[in-house]
């Protein structure tokens, strides 16, 4: 697998910007609009599960995992984003990911933030 199928975050092209900090050097918080999230759950697959199984036997990275933890981030991400820009935001403050077991059935990876519409410093 390639660095790209590991990696993550923001869209370069991205209108809404996303930062883990709460404040955005040179820019002022004009509205506070609140909290948004992103939500999606995964099932496992079932093929994998066997293959983290041996592999977890052996040690080492479970590949297949990984790449599927990501792209659930990045969709996650992507649902935090739409539902700020919905809202009218242009940046999101104080972003966390939250990742929990769901009901043994799957992963359910949370993105959420502050929703704020920011400007420049004068």
């Amino acid at each position: 697998m390639s660095i790209n199928e590991f990696g993550g975050g923001q869209q370069a092209q991205s209108d809404v910007l996303v930062v883990t900090t709460n404040d955005v050097p040179g820019y002022r918080v004009e509205r506070v609009i609140g909290e948004v999230f992103g939500l999606t759950v995964r099932s496992r697959n079932v093929g994998s599960q066997i293959g983290a199984g041996l592999k977890s036997l052996i040690g080492g990275e479970l590949k297949g995992l990984t790449k599927t933890l990501v792209e659930t981030r990045n969709q996650a991400m992507e649902r935090l984003v739409e539902q700020a820009r919905a809202r009218g935001a242009n940046a999101i403050l104080a972003f966390r990911f939250d990742v929990t077991e769901a009901a043994d059935l799957g992963t359910e990876v949370c993105a959420y933030g502050t929703a704020v519409v920011i400007a420049p410093q004068q």
